[in-house]
């Protein structure tokens, strides 16, 4: 089944997703919510792709390399913006995103 093939690329997806989720909530309770705007339109987008390419890995899709591609970047500029930021929220969401960026890159190549 293709998705085992993918076992350890998906898990890195859901934990991804699952700090861009988080780093979205908790942007959306900080006192200057303006200056998280884009860290939390950043989230979204990030969360969103990595759980569509999760799914479409669990399913078996034929565009890996695009979807890998697409999600590395997005993940990269998500990890930018949350490295900006000095909330342990935005910290460890920037550590899941350039850690699923990289990993992206790997199946994109």
């Amino acid at each position: 089944m293709s998705h085992e093939k993918y076992k350890s690329m998906i898990t890195t997806l859901h934990e991804c997703m699952t700090a861009c989720n988080h780093c979205y909530d908790s942007c959306l309770k900080e006192d200057h919510l303006e200056m998280m705007r884009e860290c939390i339109r950043l989230d979204r987008e990030c969360a969103d792709i990595c759980s569509y390419f999760e799914q479409a890995l669990v399913r078996g899709t034929p565009y890996v390399s695009e979807l890998a591609a697409l999600c590395a970047k997005i993940c990269e500029d998500c990890g930018n913006e949350c490295k900006k930021h000095d909330h342990d929220h935005c910290q460890k969401c920037a550590e899941a995103c350039f850690k699923c960026a990289e990993e992206c890159r790997k199946l994109a190549a």
